[in-house]
C-alpha cells in the first residue's frame, strides 16, 4: 500500500484537506472584482493573526525572500545592525546583512540557549555612535527549538534606542503569540509553510508606521521586493505583480479555519503538542537539547541521542514507519534530530510519531520500557486544558 509520508518537520507542515481543495479551484484574474474581494478578506484576516492595525503585505517568495525584503526596504548600505545569533537562522540573518554591506554586529548565545535580553539592554544603553539602525531577532530558532524572549528584548530596544525591530517570526506566527502592536514590533516576517497550515510559496511582511518612515530614506535598490508598491496596491485590494492566485485561495481557507478556532485556543493547542512531545522524549530518556521548558519553542523539539546514531534513527523511522523528522543543521548535523509539532496537527500526530519512534528504538536495540513514551504523551493530552 502506497501511504504518504507523515511530515513531522519544522516545515513544510501538514496541510488540511479544506486548504488543499481551496487551492485546486480554477484560477481567477488578479485584476478582477472577485480578486479584490479576496484581497480584502486576506488583509483583514492577516491583521487579525498579527494582532495589528498595520500593513501586512504578501509576497510570492519563501521566508528568506521576505527576509531579504526586510533588509532592502528599511536599511541603507553601511547602516549598523545588531543581529541576535543563537542558531542557524539568526546566523543567516547576520550573513544576509553582511552580503548587503551593512555594519553587522552579532549578539550571540550558544546553540540551544536563549538570547539574553539584558545583554541587549546593556549594549543599547551604551549609545553606540553611529546609532544602531535595526535590531534583528529570530523569535523561534528552528535549528535548536529555542523560543527567544522577544517581548522583553523589544521593550529594551524601544527604551534605549531608536532602532527598528525586525523579527523573524517564520516559525512563531500562528504558533504562539506575536502581538505586533502590543510589543511595538516594526517589521514582522513569516512564511506560508509553517504555522499558516498551507503549502510553501508565500512570504509575509508586516510593517509599522515607524518602519515606513525608514522606508522613505532607505537607499538599497529594489524593484520586485519594493514593499512601497505592495502597500499602495494592497490599499486598493490588488497586487503590483501577478500573484500565485491559487495560494491566495489556500490562505483564505486556512485563515478562516484559524479564526474559527480563535487565537487563544490555537496557541494553547500548539503548547499542548509541545508539552506532550517533550514529556514523551523525557520518559524515553532521549536528551532534550533545550532542557528548560521556559524557553522551549512550540514549533519544534530537538533531541541529542547519546546511545544511538541520530541519523540512523531518523532514516529508520522514515523508511520503516513513514514518519519524517528533521536532521540537525550545520555543525549539529549528525548530533541532533528535530521533531516538528507546528501547523495542522492534532494529538494523533504526536501519539503516532512517538509510537513509531518507540518501534524504531526497539528495532535498533535502544533500552527502554515499551510504551513509556506514548503513555507520557497520552497523560499530557488527558489533562484538562
Amino acid at each position: 500500500m502506497d501511504n504518504p509520508l507523515m511530515l513531522m518537520i519544522p516545515g513544510p507542515t501538514p496541510v488540511p484537506q479544506q486548504v488543499l481543495l481551496a487551492s485546486a479551484q480554477p484560477p481567477i484574474s488578479h485584476r478582477s472584482p472577485e480578486f479584490r474581494n479576496l484581497m480584502a478578506d486576506l488583509t483583514a484576516d492577516l491583521k487579525w493573526l498579527h494582532q495589528t492595525q498595520n500593513d501586512v503585505l504578501i509576497l510570492a517568495s519563501s521566508g528568506t525572500g521576505a527576509m531579504e525584503a526586510g533588509i532592502l526596504n528599511f536599511l541603507s548600505p553601511g547602516d549598523r545592525v545588531l543581529v541576535g545569533c543563537n542558531g542557524k537562522f539568526g546566523d543567516r540573518w547576520a550573513n544576509l546583512c553582511d552580503q548587503f554591506g551593512l555594519a553587522t554586529e552579532r549578539m550571540t548565545a550558544p546553540w540551544g540557549k536563549a538570547l539574553d535580553p539584558e545583554a541587549f539592554r546593556l549594549h543599547l544603553q551604551a549609545q553606540p555612535n553611529p546609532p544602531i539602525k535595526a535590531v534583528i531577532i529570530t523569535h523561534s530558532e528552528t535549528s535548536t527549538g529555542v523560543l527567544n524572549d522577544l517581548e522583553t528584548i523589544s521593550h529594551h530596544i524601544k527604551a534605549h534606542s531608536s532602532a527598528l525591530i525586525i523579527v523573524d517570526a517564520v516559525t512563531s506566527l500562528g504558533v504562539c503569540p506575536v502581538p505586533m502592536d502590543e510589543w511595538r514590533l516594526d517589521v514582522v516576517i513569516s512564511a506560508s509553510q509553517k504555522g499558516y497550515r498551507m503549502p510553501p510559496g508565500l512570504g509575509f511582511v508586516a510593517v509599522s508606521p515607524f518602519a515606513w518612515q525608514a522606508h522613505a530614506t532607505a537607499r538599497f535598490p529594489r524593484f520586485y521586493f519594493d514593499l512601497g508598491k505592495y502597500r499602495i496596491d494592497a490599499a486598493a485590494n490588488t497586487t503590483p505583480f501577478t500573484p500565485p492566485v491559487n495560494l491566495f485561495f489556500a490562505l483564505q481557507a486556512s485563515l478562516a479555519m484559524m479564526k474559527a478556532e480563535g487565537l487563544t485556543r490555537l496557541f494553547a493547542h500548539q503548547q499542548g503538542l509541545m508539552q506532550a512531545t517533550r514529556a514523551a522524549l523525557r520518559a524515553l530518556d532521549l536528551p532534550l537539547w533545550v532542557s528548560d521548558d521556559a524557553i522551549a519553542s512550540p514549533a519544534v523539539t530537538a533531541i541529542a541521542p547519546a546511545q544511538i546514531d541520530p541519523e540512523l534513527l531518523r532514516s529508520h523511522l522514515r523508511d520503516q514507519y513513514g514518519v519524517v523528522i528533521a536532521a540537525g543543521q550545520d555543525h549539529m548535523r549528525g548530533k541532533l534530530i528535530r521533531i516538528g509539532h507546528l501547523g495542522y496537527m492534532c494529538d494523533r500526530n504526536i501519539l503516532t510519531t512517538i509510537a513509531a519512534l518507540e518501534a524504531t528504538l526497539s528495532d535498533l536495540g535502544y533500552p527502554f520500557q515499551p510504551g513509556i513514551g506514548s503513555q507520557a504523551a497520552a497523560r499530557c493530552f488527558a489533562q484538562p486544558s
